[in-house]
Order: structure tokens, then C-alpha cells, then sequence
């Protein structure tokens, strides 16, 4: 007759082994929590040994249709924006000579309180930054901060004196298309002589 003999671990008083395990532990409910914990423990063993727990995503770029639509989207957008955007650089413009020309003006009138009359045709508009030979004894400037300004289109203001306007002086830009007349953005800006 065979005996049962208890194996190695078992006993009175000795769990169960089951596949070199506790099996009392193994009977025992698993809170989900220890099951995440376990989880978390392996993905880190893994990444260690440079591999990872889980199978990665392929990497997918952009296919030839999708390039396209995005393309035709800012094609699109460019026409629509772009126009008014420009329209608004050239009306800036305009706005800028038209400020500019008001600067000067105040600073010939400066010169003209010191000296007792404009600058003729021939001094021009550098007689506000260093003194004619003949007035060079009233002469308080300069009378502009900074240098003499271009106008918006990089060309220098026209300046004429005498000149039949209500201020004694011309003083004008010829506008973005640097000839006399025209319209809009090509329009004479300032003191038109008459």
C-alpha cells in the first residue's frame, strides 16, 4: 500500500505549492489595483531591456491628397487676404506722406519765425538741417529732429518758394508713380503749387 507522503512544502501547517507557487496566495482575489501595479512593474522591466510592452503604432505621414487640399486651402486664402492687405500698405503710404509733409511744414514755419522768410527754391529743404551762407547768423536749427525724410516711395519731396499757395510754399510728394496727376496711390499728396 502507498503512502501518501506530503512533497517538499507540504504539510500540516505548510501551504500548497502549485507550479513552485503558493497556492494559498494564488486562490486569494486580486484587487485591480495590484493588477495595474503589476502591469506598470513589467512595461518599466521591459523598457529596460530595450523593448517595449506594448506593440507600437506605425508611423504615418501625410498622404499626396492631403498636401494637396492644404495647399489649395492657403492658395485660396491668399488670393482673398492678400489683396486687402496690400491695399491697406498702399493707403498707409498715402497717410505717412501726408504726415510727414504736415512735419515739415511746421518746421518751415520754425525757420521762417528765426530767419523772416522761407527757404528759396535753390536752399530747398536742406536749409532745415544746416544753415544757408546768407542766414547763417538767425539760423536756430536744425529744425527737424532726425534727417530729412524721403517719402514713402524712397523719392525726396518736391519744395518750391515762392509759390502761389495759401501757405507761400509748395511742398509735395508725387506718389507712388513719381509723375504729376493721377489717382488714388499715384495722386500729388501735400502743398500743390497751383
Amino acid at each position: 500500500m502507498k503512502m501518501n507522503r506530503p512533497e517538499h512544502g507540504q504539510g500540516p501547517g505548510r501551504p500548497a505549492l502549485v507550479n513552485g507557487h503558493n497556492a494559498s496566495r494564488a486562490a486569494q482575489p486580486v484587487s485591480p489595483g495590484a493588477v495595474g501595479g503589476r502591469r506598470e512593474a513589467a512595461h518599466r522591466a521591459a523598457n529596460r531591456n530595450g523593448q517595449s510592452a506594448r506593440p507600437r503604432a506605425r508611423n504615418r505621414g501625410f498622404s499626396l491628397i492631403e498636401l494637396m487640399v492644404v495647399l489649395v486651402i492657403l492658395g485660396l486664402l491668399t488670393g482673398l487676404v492678400g489683396p486687402r492687405l496690400f491695399g491697406r500698405v498702399d493707403a498707409s503710404k498715402v497717410q505717412t506722406a501726408e504726415t510727414q509733409i504736415k512735419m515739415l511744414r511746421g518746421a518751415l514755419q520754425t525757420y521762417r519765425l528765426d530767419i523772416g522768410t522761407y527757404p528759396s527754391t535753390g536752399e530747398g529743404l536742406e536749409a532745415l538741417m544746416s544753415p544757408p551762407a546768407e542766414v547763417a547768423d538767425y539760423w536756430r536749427g536744425p529744425y527737424l529732429e532726425d534727417e530729412l525724410p524721403l517719402d514713402p516711395w524712397r523719392e525726396p519731396y518736391k519744395y518750391e518758394q515762392p509759390a502761389e499757395t495759401l501757405q507761400g510754399f509748395a511742398l509735395y510728394s508725387l506718389g507712388a508713380d513719381s509723375e504729376s496727376g493721377g489717382d488714388d496711390i499715384n495722386a500729388d499728396i501735400g502743398y500743390l503749387p497751383e
